[in-house]
């Protein structure tokens, strides 16, 4: 569910919307001070300083502004969305507001001047950075023009002064110079700050999925265990079955126990391979091989299964001598399952190096995957598959290959079919190079 918050005044504004909504809001609120500002500052100098100033047509600007902003709350009060440009124009406003209160009161040598620059800033923080450097070009501009074309203020005696133009031109190259740094670093520091977001929500992302598979895998090797006895008892069981000399007459049902030894066989050999994933294998159980002979047996058990799919694509050059990750073995037989669970004639298995890397490619004339599931690689439960359980195989490549220090890539392949390319680093499983 969208997250929701209720606005001071309107209804719930939810998902995209907030944003720009949020920021309209404090721009109002800023507004209000502002008017108030205006109009206390106005009447004060000409109450009790008594500096004349056009008093008609300086409240009317500052009416205006709390006219704008009353219509603006009405319209976010609907739910009215607020883009980028609209905060723009609203900042437009104020700027042209503040310019012509500038110019009924002495211009650039109105101790107010400088204010702009607090426009400057806020545009900074709610705008995209090309609208703010044009604020920053449009105060800059003004602040200049202001030095030349005015109304002169009429001071009373004790209270009134001249600024040499030297003086008016040092004070617009500091307006400026002050405009750009801000806007610079300040949308730099809001780049970064997005940028810290979006890596903190990527990390709890992923300390998400990881918690997802120590379930997972606590599960797996729990019920590893518990099969472990019962695929044991059948081994021996079947074993029996076959040297009784009644049974071993009947050569179809001979077959039939062999056929069940052997799937037994492989059960015991899935349950090994999720206790050794999980941690628990023994050391000793580490076998030495060469890469070659480890994806080509990878291979060979699956081709027992389903034979005349599998091509192989010997691309590796030299052979290296590596230790056998049961792991990487599992992960390469979902892959090639997907593939052929995905309805493919023929499955092809690419192995090369390049750099210090293996690359394993699994490409197949299947069905290939839908937007939705390249748009979803390495979430879990993704899949075309109705079963339940169906969409764990990515989801477990993608994080185990990451825990080894590689990536998943998927894709379709040109025309028909799919591409899962699984690479990773060879130092990951090397013991030593070979010439």
């Amino acid at each position: 569910m969208a997250d929701t918050s209720i606005l001071p005044y309107g209804p719930p504004v939810t998902g995209s919307d907030q944003t720009g909504t949020r920021n309209m809001l404090v721009l109002t609120h800023l507004r209000w001070i502002a008017v108030a500002g205006q109009l206390a500052t106005i009447l004060f100098v000409h109450l009790f300083l008594h500096v004349g100033l056009p008093i008609v047509p300086m409240i009317a600007v500052a009416t205006g502004l709390a006219a704008l902003n009353a219509v603006t709350l009405i319209v976010l009060a609907r739910g009215r969305t607020v883009a980028n440009w609209e905060l723009f124009v609203a900042l437009l406003v104020d700027f042209a507001a503040l310019t012509a209160q500038l110019y009924m009161s002495g211009g650039a040598t109105n101790p107010f001047a400088p204010i702009g620059l607090l426009q400057v800033v806020i545009g900074a923080v709610l705008l995209a950075p090309w609208s703010s450097y044009a604020l920053v070009a449009l105060h800059s501009a003004a602040f200049g023009l202001l030095a030349i074309y005015h109304r002169e203020l009429v001071l009373p005696e004790g209270l009134a002064s001249t600024l040499s133009p030297a003086h008016l031109l040092a004070s617009w190259v500091n307006f400026v110079l002050a405009a750009v740094l801000l806007v610079f670093f300040v949308t730099r520091i809001g780049r970064n700050l997005r940028m810290r977001d979006a890596s903190l929500a990527e990390m709890r992302q992923r300390a998400a999925e990881e918690d997802h598979i120590v379930r997972m895998g606590l599960l797996a090797s729990g019920a590893a265990h518990e099969l472990g006895t019962p695929l044991s008892s059948l081994s021996v069981i079947l074993g029996d079955w076959r040297k009784q000399p009644s049974l071993a007459r009947d050569a179809a049902l001979s077959e039939e126990i062999v056929e069940m030894q052997a799937a037994v066989a492989r059960c015991k050999e899935i349950v090994g391979g999720i206790l050794y994933a999980s941690g628990e294998a023994r050391s000793e159980d580490l076998e030495r091989t060469t890469l070659r002979a480890f994806i080509l047996s990878v291979a060979d058990q699956w081709r027992a299964q389903r034979p005349g799919l599998l091509f192989i694509a010997d691309r590796l050059g030299g052979d290296t001598v590596i230790a056998a990750d049961r792991t990487l073995a599992q992960i390469l037989t979902n892959v090639l399952d997907n593939a052929a669970e995905a309805g493919a004639t023929r499955v092809d298995l690419i192995a090369e190096r390049s750099a210090g890397v293996l690359l394993l490619t699994v490409r197949d004339d299947g069905r290939g995957f839908p937007a939705e599931m390249l748009e979803g690689v390495g979430k879990p439960y993704r899949s075309t598959k109705d079963r339940r359980g169906a969409g764990l195989g990515l989801f477990l490549a993608v994080n185990v290959m990451r825990t080894l220090g590689g990536s998943v890539a998927v894709r379709n392949a040109p025309g028909r079919g799919a591409e899962v390319e699984l690479s990773l680093p060879l130092d990951a499983l090397a013991l030593e190079q070979t010439a």
